[in-house]
């Protein structure tokens, strides 16, 4: 009802479901924790797709799927490889899980980042300058993007604000998107991890698409149409519960 008006009272929802005004903002409560709707005074509202949840927030926001996404998908990056790794929550979750990993040389725009993986001794981080954010410790700018182009690494790892329904990768920052525009243009392979509540939700900057990544990483398993878009770019899947989705041959394609 949200999505189809923009706007609907408690009072209009409880009529409507015939349930009290209690369950509404109970459900509300619910769905805005989901970064599905904004509560406004007497209803709830779409999400605003060019404002971004603040970074405290986003910190703890599914903390426990981050923490398994980043995991597995350390899981996968071998000892002495090179990587990119962008802004993000759930990309420094990933620098956590990577910390007992030896001889990587990590290449970063996130000041975060940087923090968590200098206790190892034998990685080198190398930071991206440029101009650097207060609320995350971000670094975006021309002067970013121009140092990322000087390097090509094996594994680029990116999170993400949001997967359409078609496959779009969204954010909200046009700087911060330009800047991850660059790591996929330079990196071997692509790594994308993002938790279940990142599937079509709003915003507002287009980065790319599902099918530049070589392998997604998520808690649930996605909805069958984004599971086609990812056969069919011959995207590797890796979920929580053990759903994985192996690249389809052009073979099976034809099929």
């Amino acid at each position: 009802m949200v999505q189809q008006q923009g706007f609907v009272s408690i009072e209009i929802l409880a009529q409507s479901f015939a349930v009290t005004s209690q369950t509404i903002r109970r459900d509300i409560n619910s769905l805005c924790e989901q970064q599905l709707l904004t509560r406004y005074h007497g209803g709830a509202g779409l999400v605003s797709s060019v404002e971004n949840v603040e970074y405290s927030t986003r910190q703890v926001l599914h903390l426990e799927e981050k923490q398994q996404i980043a995991r597995m998908t350390a899981a996968h990056i071998p000892d002495h490889a090179s990587i990119f790794i962008n802004i993000g929550t759930t990309t420094e979750e990933i620098a956590k899980a990577l910390r007992d990993h030896s001889h990587l040389r990590i290449i970063t725009n996130n000041l975060n980042v940087a923090a968590i993986l200098r206790s190892n001794p034998s990685f080198e981080i190398i930071i991206a300058g440029g101009v650097v954010r207060q609320r995350d410790g971000g670094i975006t700018g021309e002067a970013t993007i121009d140092f990322i182009r000087q390097f090509k690494v094996d594994f680029g790892i990116i999170g993400i604000s949001s997967i359409d329904s078609d496959g779009t990768l969204l954010d909200f920052d046009y700087h911060e998107v330009r800047v991850t525009q660059a790591i996929i243009e330079n990196s071997r392979q692509i790594f994308l991890a993002a938790d279940h509540s990142k599937f079509e939700r709003c915003a507002m900057v287009r980065l790319g698409s599902l099918t530049q990544v070589n392998a997604l990483f998520t808690d649930q398993p996605p909805a069958d149409h984004i599971k086609e878009i990812l056969s069919a770019a011959e995207v590797a899947l890796h979920t929580l519960t053990g759903d994985e989705l192996a690249p389809l041959s052009p073979q099976n394609l034809s099929e």
